[in-house]
């Protein structure tokens, strides 16, 4: 391993201060936003179906797209009707960690039954909620299968107008035309370039000070992020 020339007493106690600071700088900016931390949590949703197995575990992926260690703990309003793998945990700086939900009384006095898991997540050390988000939870007795252009035309309203069947009967939405295509990719590169910046305050040998960006902005990114992601899926 190669390593760099030793440093001297007062460029340790530097480099020491530095870390420090841009630290101290990071709480003081979660600690700013306390309570109003968005939670990255993803789906937004979870849909269990009695007649479907394979739906009765489902993965909730948190991201942390912060410099420093976040805890996480989940809440439900029915705990005895589910089972989470690893309800309190910590989530490294800018990763992700799957939290696995099981639905484990699939019965037939639960259908339609509407659950919450609440996700709260606080800086590591510290006991203040920085952030918190509610994800519903159903449970259906079956999935609904996609009904036919007959059968949409059938349960279309009798006062619609004959254009709205006409645009059922249009097929899929046209795919993205290669400019517009080549512009969200240019957006998504340039925030995942952001997400991998350093913060303000941190120290960095290969990053200039000037390209170091802030919580906020980062937190603009993911969320453009994953605007576009939705987008490409939808698509």
């Amino acid at each position: 391993m190669r390593r760099g020339p030793p440093q001297t007493p007062a460029e340790e106690r530097r480099s020491a201060g530095e870390e420090e600071a841009g630290g101290r700088r990071n709480r003081q900016d979660l600690a700013a936003c306390a309570g109003s931390v968005p939670v990255f949590i993803f789906p937004a949703e979870l849909v269990f179906y009695a007649d479907d197995r394979s739906s009765h575990k489902q993965v909730l992926t948190l991201y942390n797209p912060f410099s420093t260690v976040l805890r996480f703990r989940v809440l439900c309003t029915a705990p005895s009707r589910y089972t989470v793998v690893d309800a309190e945990g910590h989530v490294r700086p800018q990763s992700c960690i799957d939290i696995v939900v099981r639905h484990r009384d699939v019965s037939a006095r639960h259908y339609g039954t509407a659950d919450r898991f609440r996700i709260e997540v606080s800086e590591e050390g510290t006991r203040a909620i920085l952030g918190r988000k509610d994800v519903p939870s159903a449970l259906h007795p079956a999935r609904r299968p996609e009904p036919s252009p007959v059968e949409r035309r059938r349960e279309a309203p009798a006062n619609w107008h004959p254009s709205h069947i006409v645009s059922l009967q249009r097929g899929p939405s046209r795919p993205l035309s290669p400019g517009i295509l080549a512009l969200h990719v240019c957006v998504g590169a340039v925030c995942l370039c952001l997400l991998m910046l350093p913060l303000q305050g941190e120290p960095s040998l290969l990053v200039p000070e000037s390209l170091h960006v802030s919580v906020i902005q980062k937190l603009v990114a993911a969320y453009v992020l994953g605007l576009l992601t939705m987008v490409f899926l939808q698509g």
